[in-house]
């Protein structure tokens, strides 16, 4: 699939009246005189506080730095190099990064899309967007919410989701026509170390095809390999970047990643097509 650069760059739309914002020196306005301020890092924050389900939503600076420090370990490039493959498949002149945390995946993308090809990427997270729009030059980072994309409609060929929440029916009206869904989801061995040492008896992730209103899947790969002979450090980190991390103590956590030799990657890349 391959998708002609349309040649105009996508505009934000207002979160609070849903109006076309433009963009002046530093900041952005709509024709209802909404304003929402460029951050001295580039980003724009299109989260009012009406849309927050709490005071700071989204992972938080110690959770962050922790996933920073693995991702930027390279100890997952084989999922990297499984999504570039996707992408040079799709092609796509306009791509979203939905939920893209710290920025890793969007930055490790943005070097090998095709020349010319808009990169957007948005996050609930205000702590998340300052880290990835610091690191990064080229791509629209702005703060936001995945039930509600501060973007027009039929706005982008692909949309691409690593582990993050989404809402179907913000993803269809933002898809073109034949746009591209891209999930990454953990498959069934993913990390199942740390779950062996946690819990007495492991429940797998599932291997289900996963159905989504609006969308036809169309293609799975599994990616699977080993992270072995990592510093406990880096094991660490991990731990600390999923929710298995709140199980335990730092004690226990340190102990953990002490004794670990080797840790099960595993995950699906799942391409759905805007469609019924």
């Amino acid at each position: 699939m391959h998708f002609t650069d349309p040649g105009n760059t996508i505009a934000y739309r207002c979160p609070l009246c849903h109006t076309e914002l433009q963009q002046a020196e530093r900041y952005y306005h709509c024709d209802n005189n909404h304003h929402f301020d460029i951050a001295k890092e580039g980003y724009v924050n299109l989260l009012p506080v009406q849309h927050k389900n709490s005071k700071q939503p989204g992972d938080n600076k110690a959770m962050l730095q922790q996933r920073r420090q693995f991702l930027q370990s390279g100890a997952y490039q084989p999922l990297v190099d499984a999504l570039i493959a996707v992408m040079h498949q799709l092609q796509p002149a306009r791509l979203l990064d939905s939920g893209c945390g710290e920025g890793y995946y969007s930055r490790q993308l943005q070097h090998t899309v095709a020349t010319g090809t808009e990169l957007h990427a948005m996050d609930i997270s205000k702590a998340a967007i300052q880290l990835a729009a610091k690191q990064s030059t080229g791509i629209k980072f702005c703060v936001a919410s995945a039930k509600e994309l501060p973007y027009p409609a039929a706005s982008f060929d692909a949309i691409l989701l690593v582990c993050a929440p989404f809402q179907h029916s913000e993803l269809q009206r933002v898809l073109n026509e034949q746009g591209a869904l891209v999930m990454v989801s953990a498959a069934p061995k993913h990390l199942l170390e740390f779950k062996q040492d946690i819990y007495q008896q492991v429940k797998l992730h599932s291997d289900a095809i996963r159905s989504i209103h609006g969308f036809v899947h169309q293609q799975r790969q599994h990616c699977a390999f080993v992270l072995s002979q990592l510093p406990a450090d880096s094991y660490l980190s991990l731990l600390n970047m999923t929710p298995l991390g709140w199980k335990l103590t730092e004690a226990q956590k340190q102990s953990l990643c002490n004794r670990l030799t080797q840790l099960q990657a595993d995950f699906y890349i799942d391409v759905y097509r805007k469609g019924s």
